[in-house]
């Protein structure tokens, strides 16, 4: 289960129904997992950054569902890994690209 809250994902897809709910658990659980395993430590809920990058892996993960399509697909939003790599660099000493 995630720390990030499902009710803050539907806000940011802006969707006011249920029919999708066991789908957006399933994107945040993937997202905060990714975030973990990207910057090196535990994901944690309080902090604004990392809880925006989980909005938007998990929000572009349910819009673009597919592995392949006509247009450019990036498995992860700039947003999300210029927000993550700050903490990468804190964690690892890897310095990003």
């Amino acid at each position: 289960m995630s720390l990030t809250s499902l009710p803050l994902l539907k806000s940011q897809l802006n969707l006011d129904h249920d029919l999708d709910d066991a789908l957006l658990q399933h994107k945040l659980d993937a997202a905060e997992l990714w975030i973990e395993n990207y910057i090196g430590s535990p994901f944690v809920a309080d902090n604004p950054a990392l809880t925006e990058a989980a909005l938007q892996l998990a929000s572009y993960w349910y819009e673009v569902r597919e592995a392949g399509q006509d247009t450019t697909i990036r498995a992860v939003p700039f947003g999300a890994r210029e927000l993550l790599n700050s903490y990468k660099d804190q964690v690892t000493g890897h310095v990003p690209e």
